[in-house]
């Protein structure tokens, strides 16, 4: 006996319909949110001018055929790439990703919303040209600033109370999500046509975390929002044309997003879109290292400090205990080899024995040549996770946020270092005080490893004055950035 399924059109499935009209028809209105957006947009492009010294990441830039021109295409910031806007998405989001040390958001799921800027910024600079060149007005730098919030907002609220990564599914779904239904906007899309886009980007293939993971830590897990914030610039020129879109692509029985890859439970949301995704980010300003280690990293520079005025050293070390999050065991609580830079930057151990023994903790410092120090896997091997149920609680608590870690160093005498506990990274919001200058000054650094002083002057100026950033043409902005 056969049951017959019916063939009736669902209606759109409310989740995608609250991403849609976010997403089209939301005004923002906070000024925080927009100051936030230039910080975010500064740090961001810093951090892809810094992975630029880095052959990795090189390797990967350019047009898909080399050779390949786009009279009107989008700029790669650093460089002298002119490409589509797919291709650009993809160089600029790699870049930004490459060294894990732009902005982050933690919850159930976690990522880094500023991952969206490879696809926001190749179409909002494309459309731009492609104005000029036809006679009409460019967008202007308001207009990104407005799609990196409303990018942060889908991502982050979504992430608030769904975990991904619970199911083996990588964040960069989420990016792909946001730049999809950002990108739409950016590029005129009708209200059907988004519906259309958004759902693509549901049904389209979803990343596996087994890039980010031991034992297969890999460098794919540099390039992969770059790699989601382009296909979703694809997604959205491909429903531009008409394409249809997939109403129940989340809800569909057996064979929906839910049944196939969440283990057919809904989504569950904690707030309404806004703003307070942006308001409330945390920016990686003093260490490129994943985020649940930042407290952890800035506490082990401090103790290396009061190793050296104690007259003692790393050698001196019997144990190391970490009183941390759930999330941070997780994550990166990991011994045994480090095979690549991917894997030593998603490593606790190897983030707090790097400081502790060097004092400080650079992008160069993955590198094999730092690695190969002998001192560093014998540390390691002392340095061992507890998890602490407030710091967890704390971590999941909206009005805190969290990202707690307390270091003990017990020595091989029986003695020990008081407990040395940082429950707020620098980048916090309840640090912005202290923060926003030293952001502004790895910006300035970032620059000034790509451009004379002159050019450095020049984009500081706009770049460093809300009313001046927000006023100037994209593609003027983003000229100020080309060798």
């Amino acid at each position: 006996m056969s049951t017959h399924v019916s063939n009736i059109r669902p209606e759109w499935d409310p989740v995608i319909v609250d991403i849609v009209d976010y997403a089209l028809g939301y005004e923002v209105r906070s000024d925080l949110a927009y100051d936030t957006a230039r910080n975010i947009l500064i740090d961001t492009l810093g951090c892809g001018l810094e992975a630029l010294e880095y052959p990795a990441a090189c390797k990967l830039l350019g047009p898909v055929v080399k050779g390949t021109t786009v009279p009107q295409g989008a700029r790669v910031p650093g460089t002298q790439f002119q490409l589509d806007p797919v291709q650009a998405a993809f160089n600029i989001g790699a870049l930004i990703r490459w060294l894990d040390f732009n902005d982050t958001w933690l919850a159930a799921e976690w990522g880094h919303p500023s991952d969206n800027l490879g696809g926001i910024l190749a179409v909002a600079d494309w459309l731009s040209r492609t104005a000029i060149a036809a006679g009409r007005k460019p967008l202007v730098m308001r207009d990104v600033l407005t799609g990196i919030i409303k990018a942060h907002e889908i991502q982050g609220v979504i992430a608030l109370e769904n975990s991904f990564n619970k199911v083996g599914l990588d964040h960069v779904l989420l990016v792909k999500v946001a730049s999809t239904a950002v990108v739409s906007q950016l590029l005129g899309l009708t209200r059907d046509e988004t519906l259309a886009a958004v759902s693509l980007a549901w049904v389209d293939g979803q990343s596996l975390r087994t890039y980010r993971h031991a034992p297969n830590a890999g460098s794919r897990k540099s390039w992969a929002a770059g790699d989601a914030t382009s296909r979703a610039v694809r997604l959205a020129l491909i429903a531009q044309t008409g394409e249809m879109g997939y109403p129940s692509a989340l809800t569909a029985r057996t064979w929906g997003f839910y049944d196939v890859l969440f283990k057919g439970q809904p989504f569950r949301f904690q707030r309404p879109y806004g703003s307070y995704v942006a308001e409330n980010v945390l920016f990686k300003i003093s260490f490129p290292a994943e985020f649940h280690s930042q407290t952890a990293v800035e506490a082990a520079v401090t103790l290396h400090g009061q190793l050296a005025a104690a007259g003692r050293s790393v050698e001196d070390i019997r144990r190391i205990t970490i009183r941390t999050h759930e999330a941070c065991i997780r994550i990166i609580d990991k011994q045994g080899p480090l095979n690549n830079e991917a894997d030593r930057d998603h490593c606790i151990q190897y983030m707090v024995a790097v400081p502790l023994i060097f004092g400080r903790l650079t992008a160069a410092d993955y590198e094999a040549g730092v690695a190969a120090d002998p001192r560093i896997d014998v540390l390691r091997a002392k340095i061992h996770c507890v998890e602490d149920a407030r710091y967890t609680a704390d971590y999941h608590d909206p009005d805190k946020r969290s990202i707690a870690n307390a270091l003990t160093v017990e020595f091989n005498d029986g003695s020990s270092l008081p407990e040395l506990a940082v429950e707020y990274p620098i980048g916090h919001k309840r640090r912005r005080r202290d923060g926003i200058p030293l952001l502004e000054a790895k910006f300035r650094t970032n620059l000034a490893r790509r451009f004379p002083k002159k050019q450095q002057d020049a984009i500081l100026a706009v770049s460093l004055d809300q009313r001046a950033l927000e006023a100037m043409p994209v593609n003027e902005y983003v000229d100020l950035y080309v060798i």
